[in-house]
């Protein structure tokens, strides 16, 4: 699960003057143009795409129908067998023939315990599919948000770049009007090109973003769609309380608990095979000489001088022992992984709350304020200069928080691998495709 990570200088530079693009129109040159209708898709049917098309998920699948056949061959009971004994073939007329059948009897609960086992692993293979739609859920979840985000750096960018094409314009007439020095016009120049170059890696950022999301349903190449959301659409911020409840449930906690289950159903198993099983055998024997038939009855069972099977119950014990001790080493970590994440995803939405409550306005008015008065000639171009960086690195940590907000709730649903959680319950009814 690759974490998306965007430093503040970069940050700075791909969310604000990433906008050549303006002056060449997109549509003629971008890889993005569209030559077709876009269709609709929701955050919920990008999940869904991604569910129905993984391949893990088809593997997972197809583990539930090897443990459903090992449970069936579990729950089967010993074939009897056949046997057929000719005494001095080679006289037919003093030739004896014995004719029986043998049953193996199981003793001491060893069918029982075989599929106990075996229940167990069904149960395993049951939750690793869980899991591992939890895993793809929260993927695809990420990768609709960073297109998302993409597209709103992106429209940023070009934002930035028709604000550093009108300072340029205004240093061009001071520069005229001889307000001001000629070097001030050259550093616009500079900007504005600077600007240029980073609005193309933004484009190129977002056809990455949109083919990261859509090879989670197996397409080489970015589709044909439109994200119906908004970089915006906050994630839930739950309490520490509920989330911690749901935990307990969860399948990555099911995964150590039914570790020990199946040390103890293994080495319940290994512990009957400590008693050997019981064989029965009837049949008749024939004399040809006198024509007499008898009956036989036989029965035979191992004794166990040796070989108990007590190397295999001690290696089913220490299993089982071993087990234990991770799943209180998991329950520790899980809920202390829980707990970091929930602390991340609060710090993010807080800052997002302080960004666009308080920071990104202020920034923009300082901006246009200082750019109105270098169009009067009350400010230089460092005072526009300064004002603009302010102004991007806001818009840069706005992105970020969001970044990290989407980011956490992803980790959040991938570690309770509930489908019934999600932190972005407003938007699931928006299924379009």
């Amino acid at each position: 699960m690759q974490k998306f990570i965007l430093p503040l200088h970069l940050a700075a530079l791909l969310v604000c003057p990433l906008a050549v693009a303006a002056e060449a129109p997109a549509s003629a040159t971008s890889p993005l143009a569209a030559t077709s209708p876009l269709r609709a898709l929701s955050l919920s049917a990008a999940v869904q795409r991604a569910l129905a098309a993984n391949r893990e998920i088809s593997a997972a699948r197809h583990g539930l129908d090897v443990s459903a056949g090992a449970l069936l061959q579990a729950g089967l009971r010993p074939n009897p067998e056949l046997g057929i004994t000719v005494e001095d073939a080679g006289r037919a007329d003093n030739r004896s023939t014995t004719v029986q059948i043998t049953q193996a009897l199981e003793l001491a609960g060893k069918r029982p315990a075989r599929i106990a086992l075996a229940q167990s692993e069904a149960a395993i293979a049951n939750n690793e599919l869980a899991i591992k739609a939890a895993e793809i859920r929260a993927t695809a979840t990420r990768g609709f948000f960073d297109v998302l985000i993409a597209e709103e750096r992106r429209r940023l960018a070009r934002h930035s770049f028709d604000l550093a094409r009108k300072v340029r314009e205004t240093t061009a007439k001071q520069v005229a009007s001889g307000k001001i020095s000629a070097i001030e016009e050259t550093k616009a120049g500079v900007a504005e090109s600077g600007i240029r170059i980073e609005l193309s890696q933004a484009d190129s950022a977002l056809l990455a973003a949109r083919q990261r999301l859509a090879a989670n349903w197996g397409a080489r190449q970015a589709d044909d769609f439109e994200l119906s959301g908004s970089f915006d659409d906050l994630p839930e911020l739950p309490s520490m309380v509920a989330l911690s409840e749901r935990l307990r449930a969860a399948a990555t906690m099911q995964r150590v608990r039914l570790a020990v289950e199946q040390g103890q159903a293994n080495l319940q198993l290994e512990r009957s095979r400590r008693i050997p099983d019981l064989s029965v055998s009837l049949g008749a024997k024939r004399e040809a000489e006198t024509g007499r038939q008898q009956a036989l009855v036989a029965i035979a069972i191992p004794l166990p001088w040796s070989d108990r099977n007590q190397g295999n119950v001690q290696q089913a014990s220490a299993r089982l022992n071993q087990a234990r001790d991770q799943l209180a080493v998991s329950e520790s970590l899980l809920y202390s992984q829980l707990q970091q994440i929930h602390q991340r995803l609060s710090v993010a939405l807080d800052e997002h709350s302080l960004l666009e409550r308080e920071i990104l306005p202020g920034a923009q008015r300082a901006f246009e304020m200082t750019l109105k008065g270098f169009e009067y000639g009350k400010f230089n171009f460092i005072d526009v200069s300064d004002a603009q960086r302010s102004l991007l690195l806001a818009q840069a940590q706005h992105l970020r928080s969001l970044s990290d907000a989407h980011q956490a709730a992803s980790e959040i649903e991938s570690l309770l691998a509930d489908p019934a959680l999600s932190l972005y319950s407003t938007m699931q009814t928006k299924d379009t495709l």
